[in-house]
């Protein structure tokens, strides 16, 4: 008895750290948060208990555009992701001369700080001195210079391009490794049976990678619905409030305006929808991991 008690003791001292972690960095800020969100913070003094009024003037502005602008962005932004990546790590599986030199080509963008990375995009998108408007004149698809973050529509697939180049590099490298897992006997079978390369790839590699693609599109998709400094720093949420997403708006409500109530409800908000993005990933890979123990 005394052993088994000192067992569940030394268990929990190992656990406290963790414990520790998750309580000062993660529980605490996120109570707190949704406390505040209940109230009219700002730089007054005096906060007063407001209720679901915060939340009410979320769904009563121009918030709802926010949200659906955010899934808009989101969406074609870890799609293209995953599909460059995958087919880039396609490329780079397969035996190719120089293609280790190509597998290092892929990290300047992961490897380079991203201020500089998303500084340099806005560089190349100026109307005047750009690169992308000074080559679309050069071979005469524009006649003027085009200012790309000057117009919604086109600063708005402008920040999505910039993300993509910032993201291509993880979800390539992360592909990549699980497709070097894939036994290599499955395409040597196919091989000898006649199949062809793209039937190998539609038969063998897709399937078996599928549980790894749900994961790297859950990490992208929490990662690009966060994200904050590709917007800000190109567009900061402009023009007039074309690439302003959820993280964004919250930014300059709490930070921008002061206004810490409603900023923390918003915040709320953004946590609410992420949590629901991780449920529908743990039900996905639950039904990957008994599908898999029934085969």
């Amino acid at each position: 008895m005394g052993v088994q008690r000192s067992t569940v003791i030394f268990a929990w001292l190992l656990l406290f750290p963790a414990l520790l972690y998750v309580t000062v960095i993660v529980a605490y800020p996120l109570v707190d948060t949704i406390i505040l969100s209940f109230t009219d913070a700002s730089l007054k003094k005096v906060t007063n208990w407001v209720g679901f009024e915060n939340y009410a003037k979320i769904f009563n502005d121009t918030f709802a555009g926010v949200i659906i602008r955010t899934f808009i962005w989101t969406f074609f932004s870890v799609s293209i992701k995953m599909i460059i990546g995958t087919l880039g790590a396609a490329l780079l599986n397969s035996a190719v001369p120089g293609r280790s030199l190509f597998r290092v080509l892929t990290m300047p963008p992961w490897v380079v700080p991203m201020a500089i990375g998303i500084f340099m995009w806005g560089w190349m998108y100026n109307g005047q001195f750009g690169m992308i408007s000074g080559l679309l004149q050069r071979f005469g698809i524009v006649d003027s210079p085009v200012a790309f973050l000057a117009y919604g529509s086109t600063a708005f697939w402008a920040t999505i391009v910039t993300d993509v180049w910032i993201g291509v590099p993880m979800v390539t490298l992360y592909m990549l490794a699980a497709m070097q897992a894939i036994p290599h006997d499955l395409y040597e079978a196919a091989w000898t049976d006649g199949a062809g390369r793209f039937y190998r790839f539609r038969r063998i590699t897709l399937p078996l990678l599928v549980p790894s693609l749900v994961t790297m599109s859950m990490l992208s998709l929490i990662a690009t619905f966060n994200s904050f400094d590709i917007i800000w720093i190109l567009t900061r949420g402009g023009p007039n409030g074309e690439t302003t997403t959820m993280i964004i708006d919250t930014y300059r409500t709490a930070i921008g305006s002061y206004k810490y109530g409603e900023g923390a409800a918003r915040a709320v908000l953004i946590c609410i929808f992420l949590s629901l993005f991780c449920l529908a990933y743990f039900r996905l890979t639950s039904r990957f991991s008994t599908g898999a123990k029934q085969r």
